[in-house]
């Protein structure tokens, strides 16, 4: 049985799906989705409550139960959701939060965290880089090309069909380094509680494809110094989208961050690892 998914409003009118663990008045563990919250696994959630926290995991604009509108052309820029991040924080704890953030929503965490200071006391960001979408800073190891060459060669699917899509899903975490079994699973819950079975929006919900069309200046690695919170890096071995150095080189640029590398995994969270990295969050 997972907790019921409510809704939250921003005071800039946006609704946010929202789904809580443990007890509403223990610190809060914020996490944004990676574009939805099931980017999270179940038991990592249910492991950083354990751990006495308030966890919630939410849904990025145009997934899951929070507001969608066009897919395709998104009408909002990066910074629009990390002030998302921020508005939920401070609506739902008068403490600051600890903010989480995986793969995409990694980007949405750091930027958050250093456009809203006041509303964060840690940062956890896992599985992705220091900069935006598209071309990336020499120092940083791009996506493994052998890699998105067969990702590449897959078809796409018929994203309003639910059992090609999980197919799809499968074949692609496999070409990932990652579970097919796991990715069928999370892409047959998220095709269910998408909103709408229109290709654009199931396609926005699987994959984060808003993201290509997002507005995402100006660049913010610079700033990643000015971060003064307790900030855990966390990254799979394995990762062939965004190679280990680039968490290694976030860790670099963030004082005090503290890098964790987990052996057995890649692109995704596996569910093995939610001790592990529950024991790391609750360390911050």
């Amino acid at each position: 049985m997972h907790p019921a998914v409510h809704t939250f409003r921003t005071p800039g009118g946006v609704t946010l799906g929202v789904e809580h663990f443990g007890d509403a008045t223990a610190p809060l563990v914020l996490l944004v989705g990676g574009p939805t919250m099931l980017s999270w696994p179940d038991e990592l959630c249910a492991a950083l409550a354990d751990g006495g926290r308030h966890v919630v995991r939410y849904d990025l604009r145009d997934s899951g139960a929070s507001t969608t509108v066009d897919p395709d052309a998104p009408a909002y820029t990066l910074r629009d959701l990390a002030a998302d991040a921020a508005a939920l924080a401070r609506g739902l704890d008068d403490r600051p939060a600890h903010l989480a953030g995986i793969g995409i929503g990694g980007m949405v965490a750091q930027v958050a965290a250093l456009d809203h200071p006041d509303a964060f006391a840690a940062l956890t960001l896992i599985g992705t880089r220091p900069v935006a979408p598209g071309p990336v800073d020499d120092d940083l190891p791009d996506h493994d090309r052998a890699t998105m060459k067969r990702r590449f060669s897959l078809t796409m699917p018929d994203w309003s069909d639910r059992a090609a899509v999980a197919d799809f899903a499968a074949a692609r975490a496999e070409i990932l380094g990652d579970d097919p079994d796991a990715a069928r699973t999370t892409a047959e819950r998220v095709f269910d509680r998408t909103p709408s079975t229109e290709p654009a929006v199931q396609l926005a919900n699987q994959m984060g494809m808003v993201f290509a069309k997002l507005d995402c200046k100006p660049r913010w690695r610079e700033r990643l110094p000015e971060l003064t919170i307790p900030t855990l890096v966390v990254h799979g071995r394995h990762d062939r989208f965004f190679p280990v150095g680039n968490g290694e080189a976030l860790a670099r640029d963030i004082p005090g961050a503290r890098l964790l590398v987990l052996d057995q995994a890649a692109t995704a969270l596996p569910a093995a690892s939610a001790d592990e990295l529950a024991t790391a969050m609750l360390a911050r």
